[in-house]
């Protein structure tokens, strides 16, 4: 298996492996591309397309978009990705129908070797993360290595989430922790 497969696959990987760096090389321009295209260009959809896997005409991507690799981003159903977010998806990121991920969210799968030595060689280790279905991420949310939200769950503007959060649960914070439970009461639209 090649390096550039292992990458694709969300397996550890060397980054500095010619066809890995070349990969990622497109993916940088085509990333570019996405977001210097005015947003009623048709070829957004075709950029977009190439760049993700499970990419469906209900996935709404808003300029500053940026990832790494690219097919690691797996869209589920339905999506809403606004401005200026980040997906470092050197691992899989998985994401689920109607998430909402709010302006300027990072999702970071990529986490560096904490020896320095083994730093400076470019060791990783690297982790997946899944948002589930009907999750909204307010603005300014970072999710680091390795965590699960649970469907249904919000996680406020500015949170930092280190650890796994269940589903059904309002949670804020740095680092984010759970506030409280989402009730049958919240679930009903008030007038």
């Amino acid at each position: 298996m090649t390096e550039l497969e292992k990458a694709l696959n969300g397996e550890q990987f060397n980054r500095r492996d010619a066809e890995v760096t070349a990969h990622m090389a497109k993916v940088k321009d085509l990333c570019f591309e996405f977001n210097t295209t005015k947003p009623s260009d048709p070829r957004r959809t075709e950029i977009i397309r190439d760049l993700v896997t499970g990419y469906n005409q209900h996935v709404f991507i808003e300029s500053g978009f940026q990832c790494v690799i690219g097919k690691n981003l797996h869209f589920e159903g339905m999506a809403m990705i606004n401005m200026n977010c980040t997906f470092l998806d050197s691992n899989i990121i998985k994401i689920g129908h109607c998430a909402l991920i709010g302006p300027g969210c990072n999702i970071i799968c990529t986490n560096h070797a904490i020896d320095g030595v083994e730093r400076l060689k470019g060791l990783f280790n690297d982790r997946p993360i899944t948002i589930g279905a009907n999750v909204w991420l307010g603005a300014n949310v970072t999710v680091l290595p390795g965590v699960s939200i649970g469907e249904n769950s919000i996680i406020g503007a500015g949170s930092v989430v280190t650890k796994d959060i269940p589903a059904n649960v309002i949670a804020v914070g740095n680092p984010c922790k759970v506030l409280r439970s989402i009730t049958e009461e919240d679930k009903l639209i008030k007038e």
